[in-house]
């Protein structure tokens, strides 16, 4: 299948199914592609219902960075900040999510799939200790 037509089908997505441009799309794809084209329609349209949209992930990343960037400002060594920046939204477990799977467990974790100990341990300050009232 060649790459030009998967990507015909993937636009072919953006069009509303009510429109006959959907329609003249499907039939002339439908033509150029045959018997095959319905496995491929239906690959395609799981593939984009899986993919998150990397507009919404951009923006939920630069709202969080907005407030550490611009309230430190007057810190040195910005790439050092930055790495540690990293490694505190990846290793900081989530309090809530709309998935359940991925509530109690931090990005690391949902990507290796093997637990970690709480992030202010893994920089080196130990154990954590109950506060005292």
């Amino acid at each position: 299948m060649a790459r030009h037509l998967v990507r015909e089908v993937c636009m072919l997505h953006r069009k509303s199914e009510t429109s006959s441009a959907f329609w003249q799309g499907w039939n002339r794809l439908l033509a150029r592609i045959g018997r095959p084209f319905h496995g491929v329609y239906a690959a395609v349209s799981g593939a984009l219902h899986s993919t998150p949209r990397s507009s919404s992930l951009v923006e939920n990343l630069n709202s969080r960075l907005r407030v550490y960037l611009t309230n430190r400002r007057h810190l040195k060594g910005g790439r050092a900040w930055l790495g540690l920046l990293q490694f505190v939204f990846n290793h900081r477990r989530f309090a809530r999510s709309r998935c359940p799977e991925r509530t109690g467990k931090s990005p690391r974790e949902l990507m290796s799939r093997k637990p970690h100990d709480h992030w202010l341990t893994l920089l080196g300050f130990g154990p954590l200790q109950p506060q005292r009232t």
